[in-house]
């Protein structure tokens, strides 16, 4: 099995936790709570431990899911292997 660097609740979400800090252009491997499946991808920045990554190219007003709910609404596009954090995200709650 390989080493798992980011962990999402369910393999449909949008986004993913690093379970370490990750470097730009880093090759990481993606697990699932839900799921035998792994995904890789490439960080397209540093992103810090327990921020998320994007498994998905997400549409700037699309809302983003992590375990299996939306969780807010991206900003801004938002690349695959992007850091998904404040600057690109707006929760729905307020």
């Amino acid at each position: 099995m390989a080493k798992i660097d980011a962990l999402a609740h369910v393999r449909t979400d949008d986004v993913a936790v690093v379970i370490r800090d990750v470097r730009r252009e880093e090759k990481l491997v993606v697990g699932f709570l839900d799921s035998p499946e792994v995904v890789y991808l490439t960080a397209r920045s540093d992103i810090p431990l327990g921020h998320k990554i994007a498994l998905k190219e997400i549409a700037a007003g699309q809302d983003v899911t992590e375990y299996g709910f939306a969780i807010g609404h991206a900003t801004l596009q938002i690349a695959v292997g992007e850091h998904v954090h404040v600057h690109n995200l707006r929760s729905n709650r307020w």
